[in-house]
């Protein structure tokens, strides 16, 4: 699956590591990398080099948060905001690809499983 989202993303400059962290900023915006981390249950190194890509490729952008001066807010630049919804047509198209003959019952039974797999292994 990764592949076949590299392969789609690949037009953006976004990576299979890096859509995950535009998607939640695009619903979640004024976000801290700190809890960017934990909402995404991926380490602070991660988080760190995957809002870097995405910085250096102008989807986002970092501000002081006016509530405390040692943390950082991150938002969608134009360019983010711009780029969002072909991110997510394409990551409907690998997700239509991996249902084939799947139903929606089984997929949501699935996707709740793998959850608690990741939430497992987090602890």
């Amino acid at each position: 699956m990764q592949v076949l989202i590299s392969a789609e993303l690949a037009p953006y400059r976004i990576g299979s590591g890096q859509y995950i962290f535009l998607m939640v900023i695009a619903f979640q915006e004024a976000i801290t990398q700190k809890a960017l981390s934990e909402k995404l249950l991926i380490d602070k190194t991660t988080t760190a080099k995957a809002i870097a890509k995405l910085e250096a490729e102008s989807y986002v952008r970092r501000e002081a948060d006016p509530a405390d001066n040692r943390y950082q807010l991150i938002y969608l630049t134009e360019s983010g905001r711009e780029v969002v919804p072909k991110v997510q047509q394409a990551l409907d198209r690998v997700k239509n690809k991996t249902r084939k003959g799947i139903t929606d019952e089984e997929y949501d039974l699935m996707m709740v499983s793998l959850k608690k797999v990741l939430r497992n292994l987090s602890e």
